[in-house]
């Protein structure tokens, strides 16, 4: 259990149930690379280029989930996350201001 990611290991120790933890595990990373997507890289597009795109996604996160068994993938995302969001609240605050 101890060769298992961090994220993996607390999905199980909450449930139990290797297959609830291995969906926790994907919703999990899908919606944080949506979210990275979202604050890093969409651009405006017409709705079935967006819906393809994520389409595209969620089928790459079943691949991420994969190596998340063992590889820190959700903790990545997690960081990536968090310097995204800080990112975007300092543009957000800088141009408010009109420094930028």
């Amino acid at each position: 259990m101890e060769r298992f990611s961090p994220t993996l290991r607390f999905y199980y120790t909450l449930t139990d149930n290797p297959t609830v933890t291995n969906w926790l595990l994907w919703v999990t990373i899908t919606a944080l690379a949506i979210l990275v997507y979202k604050l890093g890289f969409a651009k405006k597009l017409p709705l079935l280029k967006s819906l393809i795109i994520y389409l595209f996604l969620i089928v790459g996160c079943l691949f991420l989930t994969f190596l998340a068994i063992f590889l820190p993938i959700t903790e990545g995302l997690m960081v990536a996350a968090a310097i995204l969001i800080i990112y975007k609240v300092r543009l957000r605050k800088e141009k408010k201001a009109g420094t930028i």
